[in-house]
């Protein structure tokens, strides 16, 4: 019997295989345990309705977007997300929300048999814990967000009410499949029979998976950026007004949005036409809690790493893109930026294709390579190496926080520090920034 949260957390993270630690040996390719765990829970899975969302990119965030919005709205919202940043429980929310530290530890030391005789992955537990507390909550609504891929994901056993798909890009390729076809394929495994599905972004290379996907389903598919066109984008401090033209009627209406990258346009798109799809289902949401909703992300789900500023004396911003299109965003964003110089706090997984990451980055800047605290990441010398042969320029240092306190000490006044490339490297740095607050 495990009587603290720390134990808990512990005996999960040693006991389980877990992918951000142990990369792809982690990943299981089936839902077997998934199903095994939630039948014995008397299958909690099917006691609450759901949004299930997957993507390359920008499937967190719009996760989020959803959630604020259905929260709004009054709905009694789930979320599950991954990974987390700071607090395990940052995955599993109601109403924004973390789940209480003693459900955890009451959760695993119930089922601690049940675990012992299965051998689930850390991300299988997860996700029936989740599941478990979303019905003994009774939720309204879940916004359950894939983790990785969506046909052999954990969260694949939900019978949603829509299927939201973000975007695909080039992303742990050695699960989920060399191309953009195979990528998609696996994507649109959450495509469910008779259940509407929103693809964010239209994509000629890959719009064909999609279709062929929801017509063996006899279900419907919508391309949100065929029915919708931004037609005019401003920051406002912290954050976006987007105006969005409605391809069919020609309406013009503004949105104000709590998440100010500029990648968030795609987003906002999908998550605009899964609320016209819910409220086809019989869902109500007005406009004005659909504004208030997309206004109050950060509020009402406590979403951090998504262009989010955390300093302004020096001037520090962090982005948890991670791959090649989550990068290529990230440099759009910076050149929309103004600034003197550019100090780019950086890190790497080993099983990251760096060949498509690097080249992207800007060559202006001065890096500090670091080395995250996980057993996955590329240690600071190998990446500065690699970085070099494509004309990135910088040093290396043993940690994170090494490496931004060396970016802090060379600020000038008119400079910008930006920390990404990894989750791990944006939730290294919110950690030193909360230990210090």
């Amino acid at each position: 019997m495990m009587k603290t949260y720390d134990a808990v957390i512990e005996y999960l993270y040693a006991r389980l295989p877990m992918f951000t630690r142990d990369g792809s040996s982690a990943f299981k390719k089936d839902l077997d345990n998934t199903i095994e765990l939630c039948k014995a829970l008397d299958n909690p899975h099917q006691k609450f309705k759901s949004i299930h969302v997957a993507g390359t990119n920008g499937k967190g965030s719009t996760s989020h977007m959803l959630a604020s919005i259905f929260a709004a709205a009054g709905y009694k919202t789930g979320l599950y997300t991954s990974p987390h940043l700071l607090d395990f429980r940052e995955r599993i929310r109601v109403n924004g929300e973390m789940i209480g530290k003693e459900r955890v530890i009451s959760f695993v030391n119930a089922h601690y048999a049940l675990i012992e005789a299965i051998q689930p992955s850390f991300f299988e537990v997860t996700v029936a814990l989740a599941f478990d507390y979303f019905a003994r909550e009774n939720v309204d609504i879940a916004i359950v967000e894939v983790g990785l891929g969506g046909r052999l994901d954990s969260t694949n056993i939900i019978m949603p009410e829509l299927s939201v798909i973000t975007n695909i890009g080039m992303d742990h390729m050695n699960m989920l499949g060399n191309t953009l076809a195979e990528i998609a394929s696996e994507k649109a495994g959450i495509i469910k029979r008779h259940v509407p599905v929103i693809v964010s972004e239209y994509d000629n290379t890959v719009a064909f998976v999609f279709e062929e996907r929801a017509e063996a389903m006899h279900t419907s598919v919508r391309f949100a950026s065929n029915e919708l066109t931004i037609v005019g984008v401003q920051r406002n401090g912290e954050y976006l007004r987007l105006r969005v033209k409605d391809n069919q009627v020609h309406d013009v209406n503004t949105w104000e949005v709590g998440l100010s990258g500029l990648y968030q346009q795609k987003n906002v798109l999908g998550v605009l036409t899964a609320v016209d799809a819910m409220r086809k289902k019989g869902w109500s949401i007005t406009e004005v809690q659909l504004q208030e909703g997309l206004r109050t992300v950060h509020e009402r789900t406590g979403l951090q790493g998504r262009w989010q500023t955390l300093g302004r004396d020096p001037w520090i911003i962090c982005d948890t893109g991670h791959n090649e299109d989550g990068i290529r965003e990230v440099v759009e964003n910076l050149q929309q930026m103004s600034y003197k110089r550019l100090h780019f706090v950086v890190g790497a997984m080993r099983d990251k294709d760096l060949s498509h990451m690097l080249p992207r980055l800007p060559q202006h800047a001065m890096y500090y390579f670091s080395h995250p605290d996980m057993p996955r990441a590329m240690p600071a010398g190998e990446l500065q190496a690699v970085a070099a042969t494509h004309g990135l320029i910088g040093k290396a240092y043993s940690s994170v926080s090494e490496a931004l306190a060396h970016a802090k000490s060379a600020f000038e006044p008119g400079d910008l520090i930006f920390v990404g490339g990894s989750n791990f490297v944006v939730a290294e740095v919110l950690r030193d920034l909360a230990g210090n607050t």
